[in-house]
């Protein structure tokens, strides 16, 4: 990475926090590109996880474009080398399924962007995990919400614990043969069917070949009346029983410095708010027709974050950001 462009990307974080922070008091002004972008390099999954809006349809984008185009990729890279930090390579399909993500990362890579894949693991093969560590990247996120194949199936439908046991070895072998700093990161979603599976998990989840563990609150639909995937235990659940007997989303912070900071970038090359814009009902528009910058700082986006600190979209109210 340049010196040029390191200076340029801390001129850029710069007027995002201030941006930010003028907006507290009601300013809405965007002078910055995004510090961070999520890249989506595929809109397909091969598991059928409940929850999700690939498994039922309700993205509405997947068949239209199941992979990201090379042109998007090389326009966004172009575009956002210059002023952002760090790529995520995940929105909601499985990226691994896109052939060239080792190339992406590389690239990415090469330009001093810090890299982050998220994944469920179940087409990491051995040659697979050494492309990925050996094209630089930063940091890697197993999804594994179980540790029998029973409690790990009842979420991830169609998928094998094995596979993803074996994910962690060969992801750890490539990072000792090559001695690199990558952050292998095993991700569980807190379900009542792995409740009991914590206390174990926290214990052995380095002999699996993480680094780091996370336990992460899961987002469930239809949650007014119970759940059977909510925690027993609301203090790990997004949800809690208010006095009309109904489940309530626990109050979370309104003024979101995500919608400020970063944005998604679609297979498409749309580009979204968040990631909870998972219908893509708040599109700003399309960077192959226009410049990423011009668009996070078009009317659309600035209405949407108007909207976001005033009225709290749907997205938003959904938020656990």
């Amino acid at each position: 990475m340049s010196v040029a462009w390191r200076k340029s990307r801390f001129i850029n974080a710069l007027r995002c926090y201030a941006g930010y922070a003028l907006s507290l008091g009601g300013h809405v002004r965007v002078s910055h590109g995004p510090v961070f972008v999520s890249v989506e390099p595929a809109s397909v999954c091969q598991l059928h996880c409940p929850e999700c809006p690939v498994a039922f349809g309700a993205n509405g984008k997947t068949a239209s474009a199941p992979m990201m185009p090379e042109e998007v990729w090389q326009r966004t890279l172009a575009e956002i080398s210059p002023y952002a930090f760090t790529v995520q390579f995940y929105f909601q399909g499985e990226p691994l399924l896109h052939k060239a993500l080792p190339e992406m990362i590389r690239q990415a890579h090469a330009e001093g962007l810090y890299t982050i894949v998220s994944t469920n693991a179940q087409a990491l093969t051995p040659n697979l995990a050494e492309a990925l560590v050996g094209a630089g990247l930063s940091r890697i996120i197993v999804s594994m919400d179980g540790l029998t194949q029973e409690t790990y199936s009842t979420y991830r439908i169609g998928g094998s614990l094995q596979q993803c046991t074996d994910a962690l070895r060969y992801l750890r072998a490539a990072k000792e043969r090559r001695k690199a700093r990558i952050t292998i990161e095993l991700q569980c979603l807190r379900l009542r069917t792995n409740e009991h599976e914590w206390d174990e998990l926290k214990r052995m989840y380095r002999t699996l070949g993480a680094d780091r563990l996370t336990l992460k609150t899961a987002q469930l639909y239809n949650y007014a009346d119970g759940h059977p995937l909510m925690p027993a235990d609301l203090r790990y659940s997004r949800y809690i029983k208010g006095s009309d007997g109904h489940y309530h989303r626990k109050p979370r912070r309104k003024k979101c410095l995500r919608v400020w900071s970063g944005c998604v970038i679609t297979t498409e090359g749309e580009v979204l708010p968040c990631c909870y814009d998972k219908a893509h009902a708040h599109a700003y528009g399309n960077i192959m027709n226009t410049p990423i910058r011009e668009l996070f700082a078009n009317d659309k986006a600035s209405a949407f974050r108007r909207q976001a600190w005033q009225e709290q979209p749907s997205i938003c109210r959904e938020c656990w950001k």
